[in-house]
């Protein structure tokens, strides 16, 4: 006999003599509740202070940001998105009161309103983390990636090209000079206004000027004719145009037409895995716990020229800083270690050469310049056979930051005749061995550091600390691109990203 079907009863159309309330509807402890309590409870007069007061009335801002952090948390980054989310998602309806803000109003929130206060916010939220004992604000796990820019990749800017064609001006324009010269030596007397450097478009157009006149009527080459008109048609006002790239590259070599404040950088996800160019951002982060503390977006790509900023908005944020900062070596440079030693920081900062200095193979060669012996009191470092080699003068490096190094060269005394000479260095003189001293000390320490116990158990917790946020934003939440443009409407997609990412972990944290 067959069994009788039975269906759970379905009615779409059927009204309900009381309706359902939204608040019955959400989980307990959903990520919802968690997003909407924290920003509850923190100050937002920095955002307040945004709104001029007068004509019609404002969406409250604690509500957009509530929309904006949950749509973060959920991988909506389009506020055309949050606007249907708002009509048709249950958690942003209760999110919003059942208010209805539109794109526009989400997006001119976004990057308006958020410029000012939405670091106060970040900082209170760290805050709230450190009270409940979920991370310190001692150790920090510093780390850095490239995210893409929302700019063209095939329109750029680039410095090099810019002195490359200012060098091939200024070539031209003495081709042209000397040719004059050639065939109009009466009308050259007066050579003040002369200048062949490719700089000054005035200057440039005072020389233009002093070679036309000077073979104009004369029998001159058609090829000649044709390069002067092309000069004066086009350098001075591509100098003027030069001076405004320049302006915008400031000390960068590139930058995207469509985002002016994007750098092309390498980056390392291009889907043909070659690393090409793109523009982009250099995303740092500091971590504990796998909570991100702070956060700061900068202009060029390399590691090593960001932490002094990236600690300074450290203490910007907390008013404090950290007291062991953790990282690897593209932040090992004299530079940061001699900033952490004025500022009480403990660096387990790992300079470029510390995994090769750890092999045996490097602790054996006796004649590499790091295991020379140098006796400080009398300023004399030994060669391998323990001869002594002499300070014979020092030279400056500057890096991009401006930051001057002293460099100290040694000369061996006697190099020929030495049965270790093949083996020691390959120069025709006497080796020459180059210190820089201080930084020479600073990887003394650091690496006494690296390798203590604690810099072992540090460096093997950096690995699972601050890598895998990186991993989680990109993989997990999608988030390889950046919406907005210009880098501080960049900085505030970074803070709510940040946000989104502490509060969904602390919810799992207190689930």
């Amino acid at each position: 006999m067959a069994k009788k079907l039975v269906f759970k009863p379905y009615s779409p159309n059927q009204l309900n003599l009381l309706p359902p309330s939204l608040e019955d509807l959400i989980e307990n402890n959903h990520p919802v509740r968690l997003v909407n309590h924290v920003i509850d409870s923190v100050n937002i007069d920095g955002l307040v202070k945004q709104y001029k007061g007068g004509g019609t009335s404002s969406y409250h801002p604690r509500m957009l940001l509530k929309i904006l952090i949950y749509g973060y948390l959920n991988n909506i980054y389009s506020s055309r998105k949050m606007e249907a989310s708002v009509k048709e998602n249950i958690h942003f309806m209760w999110l919003s009161g059942m208010s209805r803000p539109d794109h526009n109003t989400l997006n001119r929130f976004r990057s308006e309103k958020l410029k000012e206060g939405l670091e106060s916010v970040f900082s209170q939220v760290v805050m709230l983390l450190a009270d409940q004992g979920l991370v310190s604000l001692k150790e920090i796990y510093t780390d850095g990636t490239k995210i893409e820019a929302n700019a063209n990749k095939y329109t750029f800017v680039w410095g090099n090209a810019i002195r490359t064609n200012r060098e091939r001006m200024s070539r031209q324009l003495k081709e042209l000079w000397a040719y004059s010269q050639q065939v109009a030596v009466e009308e050259l007397n007066d050579t003040s206004a002369i200048s062949f450097e490719a700089a000054d478009p005035e200057k440039v157009k005072q020389t233009i000027q002093e070679i036309d006149k000077a073979i104009s009527g004369k029998e001159i080459p058609q090829k000649v004719k044709q390069k002067l008109n092309y000069v004066k048609k086009n350098f001075v006002e591509n100098l003027k145009k030069y001076e405004q790239h320049e302006k915008i590259l400031a000390d960068r070599n590139s930058y995207s037409k469509t985002d002016h404040d994007a750098t092309f950088m390498r980056m390392k996800e291009d889907h043909m895995l070659n690393g090409q160019l793109k523009p982009g951002y250099n995303l740092q982060i500091s971590t504990n716990n796998q909570f991100i503390l702070n956060y700061t977006l900068h202009q060029q790509p390399n590691d090593s020229t960001t932490l002094k900023n990236h600690l300074t908005h450290f203490n910007k944020l907390y008013n404090r800083l950290p007291v062991n900062v953790i990282a690897d070596a593209g932040y090992g440079s004299e530079e940061n270690y001699l900033w952490c030693d004025q500022h009480n920081i403990t660096p387990y900062i790992k300079y470029n050469t510390f995994y090769k200095d750890e092999t045996k193979a490097h602790k054996k060669n006796k004649f590499v310049a790091s295991n020379l012996r140098y006796d400080k009191q009398e300023d004399i470092l030994y060669c391998p056979i323990n001869e002594p080699m002499y300070n014979v003068g020092t030279h400056r490096d500057k890096s991009r930051n401006d930051f001057t190094q002293i460099v100290t060269h040694y000369q061996a005394q006697s190099c020929t005749g030495c049965e270790l000479r093949d083996a020691c260095h390959q120069s025709k003189g006497d080796r020459v061995v180059k210190i820089n001293h201080n930084l020479r000390k600073y990887k003394a320490q650091v690496h006494a550091l690296l390798t203590s116990e604690k810099g072992l158990k540090l460096r093997r917790q950096r690995c699972v600390d601050v890598e895998p946020v990186f991993a989680n934003i990109k993989q997990n939440k999608k988030f390889k691109r950046f919406n907005l443009r210009g880098i501080k409407k960049v900085e505030i997609e970074t803070g709510l990203l940040a946000l989104a990412h502490n509060l969904k972990k602390m919810n799992g944290k207190l689930s």
